[in-house]
């Protein structure tokens, strides 16, 4: 069986060699600071997903000839 393995980019080398030179309390805050990134990004696309969803849902009310004048702002 092949793994299917992806070459480590330069930056990704630079950033693990200075990972290894931490403390241990620094490492315990460089995950901390890791995991509040990845919560930030599934955030942001967790609100894409929702403001797409509410669009239709709220295009009867955008859409009506008493906005127009509003529209054209």
């Amino acid at each position: 069986m092949q793994q299917n393995i992806t070459p480590i980019s330069d930056q990704e080398e630079i950033l693990i060699q200075k990972i290894r030179t931490l403390s241990p309390d620094k490492l315990t805050e460089v995950v901390d600071f890791v995991d509040f990134l990845s919560q930030k990004d599934r955030d942001r696309q967790l609100l894409r997903a929702s403001n797409k969803l509410a669009e239709d849902a709220f295009k009867k009310v955008w859409d009506n000839p008493e906005d127009d004048p509003y529209d054209r702002l």
